[in-house]
């Protein structure tokens, strides 16, 4: 899978935030240096794209081996998946307040803390688990290791955006999913397995605050595709997975809204200067080129149903580098 998925997105990105949740997950210094390893080998040959690679946290992770791991520049952040909370998320943290001398760690070391920002109360509808997280886990976080750095990853709600822009030490990824479809997209002529992901879709008016955030020129906010590849046997059946593979179309797809909502200027601050600047990366230095023409992409690569695959778009991306260069954005 890593090799057939892999391309795509080193293709249209010079790095990607690399997520963790493997079986087994990534919780060790020398776990994330082999997978770095892995997803070279799974690149063309003169590819100049990097993998920024992240920790898994459990609830008995050392703070030392997060800290080090962080210090030798293996790691770029940590990621909490609440328990069970989504795709392989079995060895997430059951108590976030007892994770607290880890996250005091990871401040004092200026270590940035991702979250999948749901709660995974059976109790609590599943369209306001993100919202509650927010109330009752990342709220009071903050309170407590107010100098932790915070990204909400792929935030979903108009609540996420009023929360991430109420605390300057939060930011927020936002997927080209969450910006094109609502949740009615779910159940558009029938049940739509590709088209389910974690956290959910949501309501009109918050993927219309997310386009708000997005396209604000506001540097809290950046692009994180989520990009999650599932053969169409695991998501086309009962209890299916959720994901969706959004590397290929990815760009394209944040171009049409960005045009849209009338702010292509922002567009290059989204896709590429926010998220470096919060990650103290330095900017890309190559340039991808976007043209406004039709083009339809492909259904599926790999057995791996592609987010809006089959359908056509009006912008594309030009590639003139160099044969497996990797123009970046």
């Amino acid at each position: 899978m890593l090799a057939a998925v892999a391309p795509h997105t080193a293709r249209h990105f010079g790095r990607a935030l690399v997520m963790p949740n493997l079986v087994p997950p990534v919780t060790t210094v020398d776990a994330a240096r082999a997978y770095q390893q892995r997803i070279r080998a799974a690149l063309p040959a003169n590819s100049g794209f990097r993998a920024l690679l992240t920790c898994y946290l459990t609830d008995d992770i050392s703070a030392d081996e997060v800290v080090r791991g962080h210090r030798e520049g293996v790691w770029a952040a940590a990621k909490l998946y609440p328990a069970n909370a989504t795709t392989n998320a079995s060895h997430g943290v059951t108590d976030v307040p007892a994770l607290t001398g880890v996250l005091d760690a990871m401040a004092a070391a200026d270590m940035p803390l991702c979250v999948h920002g749901e709660v995974t109360d059976p109790d609590v509808d599943v369209f306001d688990r993100e919202a509650v997280f927010l109330d009752t886990i990342l709220a009071p976080l903050m309170e407590r290791v107010p100098r932790l750095r915070v990204v909400l990853e792929h935030a979903t709600t108009a609540a996420a955006v009023a929360f991430v822009r109420a605390h300057p030490h939060v930011a927020a990824t936002i997927t080209p999913h969450h910006l094109w479809w609502n949740r009615n997209a779910l159940f558009a002529g029938g049940l739509r397995p590709h088209a389910y992901c974690l956290p959910v879709l949501k309501r009109e008016t918050d993927r219309r605050a997310l386009v708000d955030a997005a396209t604000s020129g506001n540097p809290q906010f950046f692009a994180g595709t989520d990009s999650a590849p599932h053969l169409r046997g695991r998501k086309e059946r009962d209890h299916g997975c959720a994901g969706v593979f959004c590397a290929p179309t990815a760009v394209p797809a944040y171009t049409t809204v960005f045009e849209q909502a009338d702010a292509l200027p922002r567009l290059a601050g989204f896709l590429s200067e926010h998220g470096a600047a919060f990650y103290g990366v330095a900017p890309a230095t190559e340039i991808l080129t976007l043209q406004r023409a039709s083009w339809t992409p492909v259904e599926a690569v790999g057995g791996v149903r592609v987010f809006l695959g089959g359908e056509s778009l009006p912008w594309q991306v030009v590639d003139s580098m160099e044969p497996g260069a990797a123009p970046r954005v």
